[in-house]
């Protein structure tokens, strides 16, 4: 291909189906870069969504494109990059250049999405997910029945005190019971039972540590 015209249809068929596909933040921009001598960076012969940027069917190209004709620009296409608009919208960049027999750029396709408002949702939203953000140190689990709340309870006041109830001394113990009654596990019916039977102390001795816990808080 020689000129752009020869392919005339297919290419605008092409620049027509990238901007369907992606909606009407993105425009799609299809130049002939043959007559430079006159326009410059190029003519613009077909464009969708020419709102993104403000531009229309005769208007020319962007700097890139003159820094390729001149040959400034040895890499030719231009993938992925980010732009911006004269009134501050921030556009997601693709170009690829169309070229002749003798490797020559004859034209070019342009994408440019807006993406200005992806970015402010993008900020909406690490609103709420941001955890530096979120208070981490409230713990709360939704269960279905108290007991398992107290079994919950009872895992934490195992882990607070990092060892098994098995290989805990009698100071181990009294930790752990410290911490079940500071969250309020003494509140639920008939604990004592279960804190009894997983400590595998009585209730006498229950009471006990409970005593020697709170005496220490002044309670």
């Amino acid at each position: 291909m020689e000129h752009i015209n020869e392919e005339i249809d297919f290419l605008t068929s092409t620049v027509k189906g990238i901007a369907k596909q992606f909606g009407s933040d993105c425009e799609v921009v299809l130049l002939d870069l043959t007559q430079h001598e006159k326009y410059g960076s190029g003519l613009i012969v077909r464009i969708e969504n020419g709102h993104v940027t403000g531009r229309k069917v005769g208007d020319t190209g962007t700097n890139l494109g003159l820094e390729v004709l001149r040959g400034t620009d040895q890499e030719g296409d231009k993938h992925n990059y980010l732009t911006k608009t004269k009134d501050g919208r921030m556009l997601r960049s693709t170009t690829m250049y169309i070229r002749n027999s003798e490797g020559k750029p004859i034209g070019c396709i342009c994408i440019n999405f807006d993406i200005t408002s992806l970015m402010m949702a993008e900020t909406s939203i690490k609103e709420f997910t941001d955890l530096n953000k979120i208070n981490t140190d409230v713990k709360e689990v939704f269960v279905n029945n108290v007991n398992d709340v107290l079994a919950l309870l009872i895992q934490e006041a195992q882990n607070h005190v990092g060892k098994p109830v098995a290989h805990m001394s009698k100071e181990d113990k009294i930790k752990g019971i410290k911490y079940l009654d500071e969250k309020g596990a003494f509140l639920i019916q008939k604990s004592g039972d279960k804190i009894c039977e997983y400590y595998g102390i009585s209730k006498y001795t229950l009471y006990n540590y409970l005593d020697t816990v709170r005496s220490t808080q002044g309670i």
